[in-house]
């Protein structure tokens, strides 16, 4: 059923909750393919500090970016290690949500395997929710797993 697999990565150990989950697909369903993606904001002049930069430092800065998130990637493939299942991955630029549906719907993927903090509330309001736009933005199913020490907030 789920043929191509896409799994959204930040670097954090929350994010990589999702793992687990990645190992039983490889196992159990037979998944051709699972693409490891990691989305990096640009960097502005206005994020990049109070002075301004030249185009020249910017490109560097997003280039060392770029390499660390791939070596990154690369130390989470590293940790499986599939008979028939392909394993890759890609480094994106902009604004996550976005850029992770684009890739979803361009690539034929089959369906979208990520954590979720859980907050709900006033705090995903204010920190906002990149599972939650994607979830509304992606025209594939979403799986998500909830990262473990994450509650939900009860109603009083």
């Amino acid at each position: 059923m789920y043929k191509k697999i896409m799994v959204p990565l930040d670097g954090s150990g929350l994010a990589e909750c999702v793992l687990p989950h990645v190992e039983g697909f490889i196992n159990q369903c037979q998944v051709s393919q699972i693409v490891f993606v990691r989305v990096l904001e640009s960097i502005t002049p206005a994020i990049a500090g109070e002075y301004a930069i030249s185009m020249d430092d910017l490109q560097n800065r997003e280039s060392a970016r770029k390499a660390e998130a791939e070596a990154y990637l690369k130390q989470v493939i590293d940790r499986f290690q599939p008979a028939t299942t392909d394993l890759q991955t890609e480094v994106l630029f902009g604004r996550p949500a976005d850029r992770l549906a684009e890739y979803a719907e361009n690539n034929d993927i089959d369906l979208i395997l990520m954590a979720t903090h859980g907050r709900s509330g006033v705090s995903r309001w204010v920190r906002g929710s990149v599972a939650d736009r994607i979830l509304r933005a992606a025209s594939v199913p979403v799986l998500m797993v909830r990262a473990p020490g994450t509650a939900t907030e009860k109603p009083a």
